[in-house]
């Protein structure tokens, strides 16, 4: 994937600017962010004038080992975000050739780019990278089904796997030069937060701790972070809510005309006749949608928050 090819979900400004309204009149369906997200308690009075202690860290992380069940093997690192994450994991090893089945989240290929490897798509590659499940069809990896098996460095994007927690792959973060993704943004609704991590092999992300430097994480996120990873109740509920969300989208985007081609229970991804049309439709309506350069076919959504259910309907009636 090229440099000119790196697109994301938002980019709100440029639709209000074309398409009039102001930016909370709209309804911003080109993420895949839990529209309910979890509701974090009153901050500690120094959270945020203070720097991060290692208690509140300890408590972090012992919350997101039991979460994920990370293996004991594993090292296990947080960070401002997955995506600070990504871009320092090519510094990993020397620049070689890397193997990202496409298409997915771009920014893996951007960071491998900008350290000077060259990306395959067959063949023999020293590194392999896989969203699981895949942004933004969904697709699943198995630790069998990795496209690469021969490569010495391994990383697994699981920033989307919280809504399936029975398919997560992280049994492999015991294996040698294999690193683990994980976001809190996502499952959390709180992207806002900057809070992501990687489980893995110890010598790996000893490096990645060393790149990112002390109190990488702020006093906000390792407290909201460390309560919500504990709380199971709330994390079960919110997998329910979703799929059922998930399955009243389908419903109504099937019976306007779109085919589901797949996604998660955070996003779906549909097949429509003009993606491009589509996403104008709905601009009209001030409601945001995510298109492909790369398929004109292909329109992603993101979850609707359950008040504004009644405008996505009478947007695709």
């Amino acid at each position: 994937m090229t440099k000119q090819e790196r697109d994301h979900g938002g980019g709100l400004d440029a639709a209000v600017a074309k398409f009039g309204g102001n930016r909370i009149g709209w309804i911003d369906l080109s993420t895949g962010i839990n529209p309910h997200p979890y509701p974090p308690q009153a901050l500690a009075h120094d959270a945020c004038t203070a720097l991060p202690d290692k208690a509140a860290e300890a408590r972090l992380m012992a919350a997101a080992r039991g979460f994920w069940d990370v293996p004991a093997e594993a090292d296990l690192l947080a960070a401002p975000g997955a995506s600070a994450l990504i871009a320092q994991i090519p510094r990993l090893r020397p620049a070689a050739s890397v193997r990202i089945p496409a298409p997915t989240y771009n920014e893996h290929a951007a960071a491998f780019e900008a350290h000077g490897w060259s990306i395959v798509s067959k063949g023999h590659s020293d590194a392999q990278v896989v969203v699981h499940p895949n942004n933004p069809d969904g697709t699943r990896w198995t630790a069998e089904t990795l496209p690469a098996p021969e490569a010495a460095l391994t990383i697994i994007d699981e920033s989307f796997c919280d809504v399936t927690p029975s398919e997560t792959l992280i049994a492999l973060a015991a294996r040698p030069g294999t690193l683990v993704l994980k976001s809190f943004g996502k499952f959390w609704g709180l992207a806002g937060l900057r809070l992501g991590f990687v489980a893995g092999d110890p010598q790996l992300v000893s490096q990645l701790r060393t790149t990112l430097g002390p109190w990488a994480v702020s006093g906000p996120a390792l407290q909201i972070g460390a309560a919500a990873l504990a709380d199971q109740r709330w994390a079960r509920q919110t997998r329910a809510r979703l799929q059922q969300d998930a399955n009243r989208l389908d419903h109504l985007m099937t019976g306007a005309g779109a085919q589901l081609q797949g996604g998660t229970t955070l996003f779906r991804l549909y097949e429509v006749d003009d993606a491009a049309a589509w996403q104008t439709r709905l601009a009209r309506h001030h409601i945001w949608s995510r298109i492909f350069p790369y398929n004109a076919r292909w329109l992603r959504l993101g979850l609707p928050h359950a008040l504004h259910w009644p405008r996505v309907e009478a947007a695709l009636a």
